[in-house]
């Protein structure tokens, strides 16, 4: 599905988002240590907007790595990549988030932005995230959600259900991939259940930061420091 619409994806995003989506991103990013050198995994990078954002708003970042299991995004993510000569700081690689190749304690950060709630399992790729950090290591997943205030809820939710599946058909011509949309949100696990999930997969102190009256959440953990001896 991802293959089929990689080329109008950005687009939608940023049109069905109303442009909120930059500022989310934006937001996820500063949620990242500015005064240290990072070595950070950007997991669902997509088309590689969070991959773009990260490089230019955290220069302490001195070794990226974006992965997704669809070729034709990365495709679209190398093109946006070159065009911004930032091509050379990163690394590209077509994989499963929950099956990474990379060795235990690979990261100082991981990302993920609206990813999640497209793998198979979100707990193992929570578990998956967990063990690749190391010691210290933060997740920052940027995902949507749903408004707690009813009203809003209700609103959105008619959003979701009737203008998205228009518009991403129209645009896209795959009206099947924007009816997922809505769908996968609908179902996915809400803010609460979510740090829930994170903390089940061995994460400390996780929070939530709501986005845009609750239509976007951002998901944070630690991954707990190993106690030296006495």
């Amino acid at each position: 599905m991802f293959d089929r619409i990689s080329r109008t994806y950005d687009l939608l995003n940023h049109l069905l988002s109303l442009g909120r989506d930059f500022s989310w991103r934006r937001k996820t990013a500063g949620q990242l240590d500015a005064s240290r050198e990072m070595k950070v995994l950007d997991l669902a990078t997509g088309t590689g907007d969070m991959l773009i954002c990260l490089l230019r708003h955290r220069p302490n970042i001195t070794q990226a790595t974006g992965l997704d299991i669809s070729e034709n995004m990365l495709s679209v993510c190398r093109d946006k990549l070159r065009k911004r000569s930032l091509l050379q700081r990163v690394d590209l690689l077509c994989a499963d988030a929950s099956k990474t190749p990379f060795p235990d304690e690979t990261f100082d950060a991981a990302t993920m932005a609206f990813g999640i709630r497209n793998t198979v399992d979100a707990s193992a790729t929570l578990r998956e995230i967990h063990r690749i950090l190391k010691p210290g290591g933060v997740a920052l997943i940027l995902e949507f959600s749903l408004p707690a205030c009813p009203v809003t809820r209700w609103f959105y939710l008619r959003y979701l259900r009737l203008v998205v599946p228009l518009i991403g058909s129209l645009v896209s011509g795959d009206r099947h991939a924007y009816r997922y949309l809505n769908e996968s949100i609908e179902s996915f696990q809400q803010p609460a259940g979510f740090c829930s999930l994170m903390q089940e997969a061995g994460f400390r102190d996780a929070s939530v930061i709501p986005l845009t009256f609750g239509v976007a959440s951002i998901y944070q953990g630690v991954k707990g420091q190993i106690s030296g001896a006495v």
